[in-house]
């Protein structure tokens, strides 16, 4: 009879901090799948457009290739072609291209 009772009484319940477990797990894999990866694309951005010059080329966000004219502090003038300059924000640079020595096929 003391088996019966003892078997029906109800288990103990577990802690509380257990409940947060997969809440902080969560919060770890987003931190490390994607936060932190994020962060880290940003700053290699920050660095190679701190490192912009004169005379090189980029892309833009917008997929226009030029080449750098001027610098100032928020701004990149760009040469598109000959005579053709355009002002671009500097953080719209999306990527700086490596100088080809082949000529272009439609030339």
């Amino acid at each position: 009879m003391f088996a019966l009772i003892a078997a029906a009484a109800p288990a103990a319940a577990p802690p509380g901090w257990v409940q947060w477990l997969p809440i902080v797990g969560m919060i770890a894999i987003f931190w490390f799948l994607i936060i932190r990866p994020q962060m880290k694309r940003a700053k290699e951005h920050a660095a190679k457009i701190e490192g912009l010059k004169k005379g090189d080329q980029v892309v833009t966000a917008g997929g226009l290739v030029g080449k750098v004219v001027k610098i100032d502090e928020h701004y990149a003038e760009l040469e598109l072609a000959k005579g053709m300059r355009v002002k671009a924000v500097k953080s719209t640079i999306g990527d700086i291209v490596p100088p080809t020595s082949a000529t272009p096929a439609n030339d």
